[in-house]
């Protein structure tokens, strides 16, 4: 299975690289994972017109990105709540499906387009919080490999 995590921005803090890129090494015991990042665009202006111009453009940069045979998954606040139980059991039936390219998609700090979160096939939430989004870029590469784990009855998840 193809797993990608495509973001807006780039991680700049040396602990986040490094969180992430020990998910990234478990993970290929499981499947091909691979992060795109994409440029963060700036905004010019003040007010919600400005930011629709920013969230707009990353749009179109993350739709570039994906696949008509992708399965779409994008973090919303308002999105679908699952257990990591749950979260795994969706995991193994997109695989059990022949779904074998599977793109989780993490917004800028504006937030994702109406274009990107149409596109999606689920919109998944971890929370009512707000969540830096390079903590999330963890926090998701964390729940991925848990979900791996489970799926397959291996110790890790309690």
């Amino acid at each position: 299975m193809n797993i990608r995590i495509i973001c807006i921005g780039k991680l700049k803090e040396a602990y986040w690289r490094d969180a992430v890129a020990e998910y990234m090494k478990r993970l290929k015991g499981y499947c091909n994972p691979q992060i795109i990042e994409l440029k963060e665009s700036k905004q010019s202006g003040e007010g919600e017109a400005a930011e629709h111009i920013v969230r707009e453009r990353e749009g179109e940069e993350i739709l570039s990105r994906i696949t008509q045979n992708m399965y779409v998954i994008t973090l919303e606040i308002k999105g679908k709540k699952l257990s990591s139980e749950q979260l795994a059991e969706k995991i193994e039936e997109l695989s059990i499906e022949g779904k074998s390219d599977v793109a989780f998609v993490i917004g800028g700090s504006l937030g994702l387009s109406r274009a990107v979160s149409k596109r999606a096939n689920m919109k998944l939430s971890f929370s009512d919080m707000t969540f830096p989004h390079q903590m999330m870029r963890t926090i998701l590469l964390e729940q991925i490999y848990r979900s791996f784990k489970i799926a397959r009855g291996e110790k890790y998840h309690k």
